[in-house]
Formats: structure tokens, sequence, C-alpha cells
């Protein structure tokens, strides 16, 4: 699969589209999912081009992927998600249902989540 620049996350880091930032530098962006699973839902998404977390883990620099997810740590403590705990996901693929084919993360918190798959 090819990376498509046209895609809703690459026109958010162009600025094409408006997005509730939570956090922004040079390579990461965070900010509010307009459809929310829990009270908060908050996706982070690197600045470069990788289609999911398999492509992102393979290409991307170990420097890349170690900021990363540092400033997924920042971002879950600037919404507060660690007081009372939170989820992780990365859906990679048809079957997880990923629906943008840029990798991102999405941080749940809020209420209790229940199990991870019922």
């Amino acid at each position: 699969m090819i990376y498509d620049s046209n895609n809703v996350f690459a026109k958010i880091i162009r600025g094409e589209i408006p997005a509730q930032k939570v956090y922004e530098d040079e390579k990461v962006l965070a900010f509010h999912d307009l459809f929310k699973a829990s009270p908060t839902h908050i996706l982070v998404i690197p600045k470069g081009e990788y289609l999911d977390f398999s492509d992102f883990a393979s290409k991307a620099k170990s420097e890349e992927i170690s900021h990363f997810f540092q400033k997924v740590d920042e971002v879950v403590k600037l919404v507060g998600a660690e007081k009372s705990g939170f989820r992780l996901i990365s859906n990679m693929g048809l079957d997880a249902n990923q629906s943008v084919s840029h990798f991102h993360v999405h941080i749940l918190a809020g209420k209790n989540l229940g199990p991870l798959i019922a």
C-alpha cells in the first residue's frame, strides 16, 4: 500500500482541516477525536508518512520512535489520563477497523472502559 498524502490526518498536519490540538511539535501532533469513544479521546500522530504501526516501527528511526512515545506519555499527563487510568490503542488493518491509513494511537480515558474485547 502506498501512503495517501490526502488522507484526513495529512490534511490536519498541513492545516487544511482544523483540529482541536492538545500538543504539537515538529514531529508529533495530538488532538481531540471528533468521534469520541470515551470522555477523553485523543489521537496522537507522527507527522511523518507512515501507514500503520508496522510501517512506523520498521521505517522510522529509533529517535523518532522514542520521541513519539515520549510525547504520547506527555499528552497522557497533559490531559490527566494517568490519574484513573487510560487505554492506548493502535488499530492496524481491516480486521482492526483502521479507518485512516496514517499511523496513530488513541488515548481513551475518563470512564471505566470495561473489558478490552466484549
